[in-house]
């Protein structure tokens, strides 16, 4: 019977963990969208890649 109460317990864990995670993800994809929709506005530096 613990071992069944130990499995509920990580599985309740793991589903409260995943959606936090999803939470965080979420945020940060509208404010990399928030910051991009701006960024058409003013003088632009070339992007340089090296």
């Amino acid at each position: 019977m613990l071992i069944y109460m130990l499995a509920t317990a990580m599985t309740v864990a793991m589903l409260i963990a995943t959606v936090f995670g999803l939470h965080q993800e979420a945020q940060r994809a509208r404010v990399k969208a928030a910051t991009k929709r701006f960024e058409g506005f003013g003088l632009r530096k070339p992007y340089r890649h090296y």
